[in-house]
């Protein structure tokens, strides 16, 4: 038999408070829509699902795409602080700062090949850009 993987309500709104007061999801209470949130609070609400999960590998792709820049700086600590915790992040990204400042390793492609595996050291936006559009 499978355990019982249904919160009660109350379980349920706990959770949900915990989750919006760390991650510092901007809303009034946790009955509010999410549809009705700002896309950076979206995004975080997302996160949160995962993180209730206790899942310990995490795909984002392009994680701060139409959100406001205090809304990025708070999922680049968020980020940070998962992968302080051990979790591996794979990372899809077309913004250079966001690769370069918070990858340990790279790996970039051309036309759906892998061309280049890029480590903390030798990364760069020259080298991503080299490798990205031909160069050896």
């Amino acid at each position: 038999m499978f355990p019982s993987r249904v919160l009660s309500i109350r379980a349920e709104r706990e959770l949900a408070s915990r989750y919006r007061e760390d991650l510092r999801i901007v809303s009034p209470n946790v009955e509010k829509l999410v549809v009705e949130l700002s896309g950076g609070n979206q995004q975080k609400v997302v996160v949160a699902k995962w993180l209730a999960t206790k899942c310990r590998l995490f795909i984002f792709d392009e994680p701060t795409r139409g959100i406001d820049v205090g809304a990025k700086a708070e999922i680049y600590q968020l980020l940070n602080t998962l992968a302080k915790e051990g979790c591996g992040i794979l990372m899809i990204s077309s913004e250079m700062n966001e690769v370069v400042g918070l990858s340990d390793r790279v790996y970039v492609m051309r036309e759906g090949e892998i061309t280049a595996e890029l480590s903390r050291d030798e990364l760069s936006q020259e080298a991503i850009v080299k490798y990205a559009v031909g160069g050896e």
